[in-house]
């Protein structure tokens, strides 16, 4: 726990406060805070709809969540709260519950906010955040990709005015299909705002970027055709009849009270796997986007202090009735365009929203369910990098595998296990490739080069010199062992006894890997080989040392790496010519080449 320190101002922070000027920052903060405000109620009622909860649950994660993220957090630019593909994966979580009982529903979604909030902290404490870059962004491209499909289905329902048919617990193209095909009338005043959702939000995001105005395009969708629709009196309603068109529930003027979550022992065992694989994703998602807005601003990011953030946003949440929620990336984006100074900005948004709350909650009873339908078909679509997801595809069948997998199982399989799957099939993928090493035959050409050696050279005499790459673990202790065999053979079978094993660029040695070599050089010394260790680096040299090997191996036989113009590996050739050379006249074979310093260029290609 003592690793992980909590500081509300960091330094990078107070410098940009005061060295900036106070009210300058303060200016810029608010500003971008409001413009992030302004798209984030739209979206946070919106994203409560995929989660199949109330919209003002995603209006008070908007303020709690965050307001406490942005206080935490490392990056300035960063700003959370709901998000659509959290959304999706909680509205699978919460399939087990019946769709009727909605108290349940609530209470099981505030227990598993809580849940993902212990573990994120818990992965922060341990300082684990550096593992998550590790995990291949083709997963998380793939993943996006089958989240925006799943979004745009989930909201065909709300687009055509009709109830949604199946449960969580039936495959998503089943429950689309069921939906289709049942017998009730679409509602074409739905489908027009619905599809006016989709022309106005994508004509006004162009008019919005062209005149540089500020990003209020998904909000001024949102008010005009909710007007239109009052105008029109399609979301009037007799006494005790409905309006021709659904409407988002009135949200209460009020911000919400410290609430402790109900616990099921029931629920907790539904919701375990999903909620380690919730927690995943959030950390995934909001450290992507960390980075990419770091990128462009040149930030340095603590990992493990965004991902304590998050956390404590979706704890704290918990007890304030929030859905949960990680990094907004249309937010996010937003609010660095806007000019944001510091991560300050993310808490001006979230008082921005609840004073929207208090003052204009109760107008949401005529936002049409339609336009918010059409929206976050808007949204989903633009969460898919059609450029990145092209080079992706097109560039390795490892990547097109990783993502194509991801993405299929988030529609086959589910969404919550999508990128558990796809993160499981990289590492299996990946531990085949990081098996491979590469060995190579090396020689002194006539030209005194020490370089590969190729089909036309003659065969090594006198000394021959064998150059391993690659990581010395496990998985490739099989190929190890084999080439050293194979290099023992052919050195015996062409009456050479002395060999130069450089292990220059061997990584990562485990103790499979220096049992092989352990062995290999001793059976070596059985049968009169000569084996000389070069460009033996200071974390292989431990290794051996720990292992026992240098002890049993001759110092004049080591040739740790120097940072000189005679690299080990040259001084290490040298040395065994020298030996062969000697081991001929005490033997009267024949000598051989005989290499001496000013003869062998100090190259090696």
């Amino acid at each position: 726990m003592s690793n992980v320190v909590i500081s509300v101002v960091r330094p990078e922070s107070a410098r940009a406060i005061f060295g900036g000027g106070l009210i300058d920052t303060l200016r810029k903060d608010m500003l971008a805070g409001l413009t992030v405000a302004a798209i984030s109620l739209p979206q946070s009622m919106a994203y409560a709809l995929i989660a199949g909860v109330d919209p003002r649950l995603g209006l008070y994660t908007a303020v709690v969540f965050t307001a406490v993220a942005g206080i935490f957090g490392s990056s300035r630019h960063l700003v959370n709260g709901p998000t659509g593909a959290v959304s999706l994966v909680v509205f699978s979580a919460l399939a087990f519950i019946d769709p009727e009982a909605r108290l349940d529903s609530y209470e099981a979604m505030f227990l598993l906010a809580a849940m993902m909030g212990v573990i994120q902290v818990f992965i922060a404490v341990l300082r684990l955040g550096d593992l998550m870059r590790y995990i291949s962004e083709s997963v998380v491209t793939g993943f996006i990709a089958g989240a925006a499909v799943l979004t745009m289905v989930g909201q065909v329902a709300n687009a055509l005015g009709v109830k949604a048919q199946g449960t969580g617990h039936q495959q998503v193209l089943y429950r689309l299909y069921l939906t289709l095909s049942q017998n009730v009338a679409f509602n074409p005043r739905a489908i027009f705002l619905s599809l006016g959702a989709i022309l106005l939000a994508v004509a006004s995001r162009k008019i919005v970027r062209k005149l540089k105005l500020p990003q209020i395009d998904m909000l001024f969708t949102v008010l005009s055709l909710s007007l239109a629709a009052y105008v029109l009196g399609w979301s009037d309603a007799a006494p005790g009849g409905k309006p021709l068109i659904a409407l988002v529930e009135p949200v209460p003027p009020a911000l919400p009270g410290l609430h402790v979550p109900q616990i099921q022992f029931s629920w907790l065992a539904d919701m375990s796997g999903s909620a380690f694989a919730i927690a995943l994703l959030g950390i995934l998602e909001a450290l992507a986007i960390s980075k990419a807005i770091a990128h462009k601003s040149g930030q340095t990011l603590d990992y493990n202090r965004q991902i304590l953030a998050e956390g404590l946003g979706n704890l704290t949440g918990a007890f304030f009735r929030c859905m949960p929620g990680s990094g907004s990336l249309s937010r996010t984006a937003i609010n660095y365009q806007a000019g944001a100074a510091t991560r300050f900005s993310g808490l001006f948004a979230a008082l921005a929203v609840a004073v929207a709350v208090v003052f204009l909650g109760p107008l949401a009873a005529f936002i049409p369910k339609a336009v918010l339908a059409g929206l976050l078909i808007v949204a989903a679509g633009r969460l898919i990098d059609a450029p990145r997801l092209r080079y992706t595809l097109l560039g390795s069948r490892y990547d097109a595998l990783l993502a194509g997998a991801t993405a299929l199982a988030a529609l086959a399989i589910g969404v919550e296990f999508s990128i558990l799957i796809g993160v499981a099939l990289s590492v299996i993928l990946y531990v085949p490739r990081a098996a491979k090493l590469s060995a190579q035959e090396l020689i002194v050409s006539p030209e005194r080069l020490v370089r590969a050696r190729i089909a036309a050279d003659p065969p090594a005499q006198g000394v021959a010199i064998h150059d391993i790459e690659g990581e010395l673990f496990f998985g490739a202790a099989p190929q190890f062992e084999a080439y050293l065999q194979k290099a023992a053979k052919e050195a015996r079978e062409l009456g050479v006894r002395h060999i130069v094993l450089r292990l220059k660029r061997a990584r990562n040695p485990d103790a499979v890997s220096l049992e092989v070599l352990d062995s290999f050089l001793s059976e070596a010394r059985e049968q009169g080989l000569t084996v000389l260790l070069a460009g033996l680096r200071p974390d292989l040299i431990a290794s051996l040392t720990r292992f026992g090997i240098l002890e049993r191996h001759p110092d004049e036989l080591i040739f740790p790496e120097e940072e000189t113009d005679y690299s080990a590996t040259l001084k290490a050739v040298r040395n065994a010519y020298a030996l062969a050379a000697r081991h001929a006249r005490m033997t009267g074979g024949a000598e051989g080449p005989v290499i001496s310093d000013a003869q062998l260029a100090y190259y090696l290609i």
